[in-house]
């Protein structure tokens, strides 16, 4: 439980920003009343769905974390587009002097209606199989040998309060369909303690591909006990690599699959920093293609100057919904897609799962199959 303070701002901070919501959109006199009780329940709602994860009863609180994290999701779509509403509004003040009253009545009934619909589409969205991507990767001096490999990725499942095996099972199902050559897991898989979600992990042990399983840890496995789920993980039959490498080989040519910890891991367990350069130690000299697995896109930096040749990311979610779609950009150099830094490519997924409100908007889920091309 947090200390009192902390509880005290996130309350104050929840009930100013309902406040905000109220005055902007409720203002007007032929305004729904209802909404204004609505929105002050939510303002001890909201920070309250954020405290239930200690709850002694893992049912109970995964019930009440369903509710409190979709009515999270219907606060944030509000604030966000409540915010967008108000720059609308200065944008077009100069210009329409004489329909002021009318546009801001128009535009607080248009908001206080397009969140519910917002909400339904988000939700639809996110509890949905995630679909395959299909992503062609050239790759200059990629060997004969493995000319169209295939990696599988899966990135950001978030098994957790509203995650659970069921949901999980369909993504393993859909990954083995593909038949990849080889599995890769970019982090945040879980979002709890192995306790509490070892069992809706066990799905994850009936991954297969020729080349195996691989995945690098994000920073949700730091936040829920990282040893403790490294060492599930490797139980399932998963590789997991702490900046450390794999030699794959297919006849005389080899590739190597390196991973790295987390970009924040450092700050959890100091011998654990991420390190580009350390994952590469024993490599050998000879293969001639380097693939680095590293949760966060902001490793590319590094990556690059380590000498890889792609890099595979997760983390942002593509934005995942408003506001974090406007947001995301501000912390990452690459929020989803193929990009370069100098001569590194860098693939960074949408995410498989979702993570907080179950909600996807502009930023769909993916299962990646990428195929490595010669140029």
């Amino acid at each position: 439980m947090p200390p009192r303070r902390v509880l005290l701002t996130i309350f104050s901070l929840s009930l100013l920003l309902h406040l905000y919501i109220g005055q902007r959109l409720l203002a007007s006199p032929n305004g729904p009343g209802w909404q204004l009780a609505v929105l002050l329940v939510s303002s001890l709602a909201v920070p309250s769905s954020l405290l239930l994860r200690g709850m002694k009863s893992p049912l109970l609180a995964d019930a009440l974390s369903w509710v409190g994290l979709v009515w999270l999701g219907l606060f944030a779509l509000t604030l966000s587009l409540t915010a967008a509403r108000d720059v609308l509004l200065v944008l077009t003040w100069p210009f329409m002097p004489s329909r002021r009253v009318w546009l801001s009545e128009f535009s607080a009934q248009s908001v206080l209606w397009l969140v519910p619909m917002l909400l339904l589409v988000g939700l639809f969205n996110a509890r949905r199989v995630a679909r395959v991507r299909r992503v062609d990767i050239v790759l200059p001096g990629l060997p004969s040998e493995f000319d169209g490999f295939t990696l599988a990725q899966l990135s950001d499942i978030h098994v957790g309060p509203t995650i659970k095996q069921g949901y999980l099972a369909r993504i393993v199902r859909a990954a083995n369909a593909l038949d990849a050559d080889v599995i890769v897991i970019t982090g945040d898989v879980v979002d709890g303690s192995v306790r509490r979600l070892a069992a809706q992990t066990q799905p994850l042990a009936e991954l297969t591909a020729r080349h195996g399983v691989h995945l690098v840890t994000g920073n949700h496995e730091y936040y829920s006990g990282a040893r403790e789920w490294i060492a599930e993980f490797r139980r399932l039959g998963l590789t997991v690599l702490e900046n450390s490498h794999v030699v794959l080989r297919r006849g005389a040519a080899s590739l190597v699959l390196a991973g790295v910890t987390d970009y924040s891991a450092g700050h959890f367990e100091g011998g654990q920093a991420s390190d580009p350069c350390a994952s590469l130690a024993g490599a050998p000299a000879e293969a001639a293609v380097r693939i680095l697995l590293a949760h966060q896109p902001r490793s590319a930096p590094a990556a690059s100057a380590a000498g890889f040749d792609l890099q595979l990311s997760g983390h942002t979610h593509g934005g995942q919904f408003l506001p974090w779609n406007w947001l995301v950009p501000l912390q990452q150099p690459f929020v989803a897609g193929l990009h370069r830094v100098g001569r590194l490519q860098v693939y960074t997924s949408r995410g498989t799962g979702y993570w907080g409100p179950p909600i996807r908007l502009f930023a769909p889920s993916e299962i990646t199959l990428l195929r490595l091309t010669r140029a």
